[in-house]
């Protein structure tokens, strides 16, 4: 039998994707991580013969992909501004919207502290993708990140270590080690849990199946860590401070009205996402309760 090579393997592959109406691209994901080389280097090693042993675990890690499983946890990874986080079953997988929370956090901090050090607490640490990036990318900032989850906090810390990042964990339920510790920070920044219990069935079978719903789902409206949020945060944040959210579809001008309520002089600011949806809200400046 003929020998078949990359490109035949990858029309093959993307074909069964594309008849499952998954994504294609995982084809190249998947091939690219055996081979351990980047896109350009496949795309000069097309015409290269395939080794059949390659191509029975593209068959059968296709066969699982199609099941559910996330092509994330077949390879172990998943990439995040530029850089790679292990991922598991224990925490969120990193998507590229969180990218732009991060874009826009680091753009605050230099509006509002210009260079002066300053404490951030990242909670719902998940695989440190946000905390890791952001001590990485500005450091003037001193990270500390919260989660609840044991196992996410191990994911967390191997992604600090592996990335030479210095971002202390905390294990805890949103604010509370901070409350317990009577400390006050200058930036709070969450991707909480926002997905509606309702829409639980909506989701594709590889989210809902496989990635943790501790992570995913805040109640019934999906805006239940907000709502705690806002009896926590006061006790936590300096006088000047900022504060950033990523939030769901439709919730941005909810969770705006929640923190005008209880930062009535702070200024407060929601930015759209890459694809012109309402993912980002922040709060910024006084941080006082009272008028």
């Amino acid at each position: 039998m003929e020998q078949k090579t990359i490109q035949e393997a990858l029309r093959w592959a993307s074909s069964f994707l594309a008849e499952r109406e998954l994504e294609q691209p995982v084809a190249e994901w998947l091939i690219r991580h055996y081979l351990q080389i980047n896109r350009t280097q496949l795309l000069l090693m097309l015409q290269d013969p395939i080794e059949e042993v390659i191509l029975l675990r593209l068959k059968e890690d296709l066969n699982r992909h199609a099941d559910g499983v996330p092509v994330q946890h077949i390879i172990g990874y998943e990439e995040f501004y530029g850089r790679r986080f292990q991922v598991n079953e224990h925490v969120l997988i990193p998507r590229p919207e969180t990218e732009e929370l991060v874009v826009a956090v680091l753009e605050f901090k230099k509006h509002l502290f210009k260079k002066e050090p300053v404490q951030l607490v990242d909670v719902g640490a998940g695989s440190g993708a946000i905390s890791i990036t952001l001590a990485l990318e500005d450091e003037t900032l001193d990270v500390q990140a919260i989660d609840i989850s044991i196992e996410a906090l191990t994911v967390a810390k191997k992604n600090a270590q592996q990335l030479k990042a210095e971002v202390g964990f905390k294990r805890g339920d949103l604010l509370q080690p901070l409350i317990d510790a009577k400390v006050k920070v200058d930036m709070i920044v969450s991707n909480p849990p926002y997905i509606p219990l309702s829409d639980a069935d909506s989701l594709a079978i590889h989210v809902r199946e496989h990635e943790p719903h501790l992570a995913l789902f805040g109640g019934e409206d999906g805006l239940d860590l907000y709502r705690r949020f806002m009896k926590e945060l006061p006790l936590c944040l300096k006088e000047k401070g900022i504060i950033a959210f990523e939030v769901g579809v439709g919730q941005a001008e909810t969770v705006r009205a929640m923190l005008v309520e209880t930062f009535p002089i702070a200024k407060t600011e929601i930015k759209k996402d890459i694809n012109g949806k309402e993912r980002m809200v922040f709060a910024y400046g006084n941080m006082n309760v009272t008028k």
